[in-house]
């Protein structure tokens, strides 16, 4: 097989191997725009107290953050989903009062999904 049939062949082949790159590094960092100009105002905005939880140093070093460094910074998986999605959300172009949100409110009814509704057992209707 020659060479340039070998370099054919593999390049519609996607590799099964997962990348350890950082890809957030490859991405454009996109400018402070609007009343966010710091990392502490972004995370301000974004709410659920993340301000508190990460401290970067720049801009550029918010928007190059992958989850491995905001594991290895102590951040539950819930916070470091919701600022990794946030970040890509404000890299796309969207102000975040537009997409932040609170988080979802504990349940307050325990049990097997519809067994149990308002705190009361089902029973079945069927006739027997």
């Amino acid at each position: 097989m020659s060479l340039s049939l070998a370099a054919r062949l593999s390049l519609p082949c996607p590799s099964l191997v997962r990348s350890l790159v950082n890809r957030a590094a490859q991405r454009p960092v996109p400018p402070p725009r609007g009343n966010i100009k710091t990392p502490e105002d972004f995370l301000k905005a974004i709410g659920r107290s993340a301000e508190t939880k990460l401290t970067p140093e720049s801009w550029e070093q918010l928007f190059h953050t992958d989850g491995q460094q905001l594991k290895k910074a102590g951040l539950s998986v819930k916070d470091r989903r919701y600022i990794l999605w946030s970040v890509e959300k404000f890299r796309q172009g969207l102000d975040p009062s537009e997409f932040a949100h609170p988080p979802k409110p504990a349940k307050k009814i325990r049990g097997r999904g519809p067994a149990v509704q308002n705190g009361k057992r089902l029973r079945s209707r069927r006739h027997r």
